[in-house]
């Protein structure tokens, strides 16, 4: 009875192993066709989304895998694959901020702050790869991680409907124990989208990349000027030094107040709240 016990527990336990390597073969396979090795075969794309992960392990040792990623996002910017890129990690501590810390590296790489687009709600793949679509209005987008990341995102971008390739960046060589919780990550991907239906847990308001300036019918047509442009120009025409504003006499009645027009209002960017 035992011995049956026994044997019993072993098949079922051959089977959910075999079953588990079988899913993650699967996600492998079908998400092979949208991964790129070589940055001179990357198509070019408007986006370039940058998986977060901490900089550094719990012992103070820098993270490979954060150099990696850093190091493929300016080979990809300075190549000219992406234009922007899109920075998505966890923000949940105070004391953590995998953008903000990834924004400062690539920042002080020589990459502009106009470039970059901060997403602090990637808590999960999950909900980087649908906020990318769902928020920030981007598809068709290169996801730049390694390569077993590039699987999983990829087939979440597969399932929801949503374009995207991925540029797999190298892997440091002890990546045994990193490549076996991938495959309960992987398990916990398909039950989030086939069992749970899950969504990110924030969404928010639409920020498209880049960010879109409303310019009002009777806006003059040349020279073009920015609302951001116009109200700097006016900030400095009324602080400079012994200049007062023309008030226009008035041809209705002597008594006639000064009326100021008011400042177009700033229309926020998308970089804007990077500072935040």
């Amino acid at each position: 009875m035992v011995k049956r016990l026994i044997y019993g527990l072993i098949i079922i336990c051959v089977v959910m192993i075999t079953t588990a390597l079988g899913l993650d073969r699967w996600i492998s396979i079908k998400s092979a066709p949208y991964i790129y090795d070589n940055l001179k075969s990357l198509p070019h794309r408007q986006v370039g989304v940058v998986l977060g992960t901490a900089k550094y392990y719990r012992t103070g040792v820098i993270n490979q895998y954060y150099l990696y990623r850093i190091q493929g996002a300016l080979n990809a910017y300075n190549s000219g694959k992406v234009n922007y890129l899109l920075l998505s990690g966890d923000n949940a501590q105070q004391s953590y901020n995998e953008p903000m810390t990834m924004r400062r590296d690539l920042m002080a790489a020589g990459v502009p702050a106009s470039d970059i687009v901060l997403d602090y709600a990637g808590f999960r793949t999950l909900d980087s790869i649908v906020r990318t679509r769902k928020v920030f209005d981007t598809n068709d987008f290169i996801i730049i991680t390694q390569r077993f990341h590039c699987e999983r995102a990829l087939f979440i971008a597969l399932h929801m409907g949503i374009q995207a390739q991925c540029y797999a960046v190298p892997s440091p060589k002890n990546i045994l124990s990193v490549r076996v919780r991938e495959v309960g990550a992987r398990l916990g991907a398909l039950a989030d989208l086939y069992l749970m239906k899950r969504e990110p847990r924030f969404l928010g308001p639409m920020v498209p990349i880049p960010a879109q300036h409303e310019i009002p019918e009777n806006a003059q047509s040349y020279p073009a000027v920015t609302p951001e442009q116009l109200l700097e120009l006016q900030q400095k025409i009324s602080s400079a030094p012994g200049n007062t504003p023309h008030q226009p006499a008035s041809t209705h009645s002597p008594n006639a107040q000064k009326t100021t027009p008011s400042a177009p209002p700033h229309s926020p960017e998308w970089g804007s709240h990077a500072d935040k």
